[in-house]
């Protein structure tokens, strides 16, 4: 790390600690030519997601989003906030973890959905008539007579 005041590479870590909920680390360090202390901070770098739309547009992934359509889904159920956050966590930790940085929307639909039929069937339901564009009750009928087979 080079030294903000005279410009020397090497440094000793005096002091560290977590921030921000662990998800940053501040140093405090103490330069080894003028010994003068100073402070850096680490964070994971994360590449962005980028979400390919069924119009073929383009648009960076917004947690928010997701975030508030389980929230509709799961309205007047038993859902705790925290199993969305964990569930919204989960997905997310996967489209990171995918080598992929551009996802069709259909795949994060598909992630929710799969999540929301193990955290609650209604909000499940509910999730996939807004999403697979339910036209009428016997495409409704059908994706409860396959829920229920399983």
């Amino acid at each position: 790390m080079k030294c903000p005041f005279c410009g020397f590479e090497e440094s000793k870590v005096v002091d560290s600690r977590p921030t921000d909920e662990g998800a940053r680390i501040r140093r405090r360090r103490e330069c080894l030519k003028c010994e003068k202390r100073f402070t850096t901070y680490e964070i994971i770098e994360t590449l962005p997601i980028i979400v390919i739309k069924k119009d073929s547009s383009r648009q960076q992934f917004d947690r928010d989003k997701l975030v508030n359509g389980l929230l509709r889904a799961c309205e007047k159920r038993p859902v705790s906030i925290q199993t969305i956050e964990k569930a919204v966590d989960d997905i997310e930790m996967q489209l990171q973890n995918s080598l992929d940085r551009e996802v069709k929307s259909e795949k994060i639909g598909e992630l929710a959905m799969e999540k929301l039929k193990e955290i609650d069937e209604v909000a499940y339901v509910r999730f996939a008539s807004v999403y697979r564009r339910f036209q009428d009750v016997s495409t409704f009928m059908e994706e409860l007579n396959t829920l229920l087979k399983k």
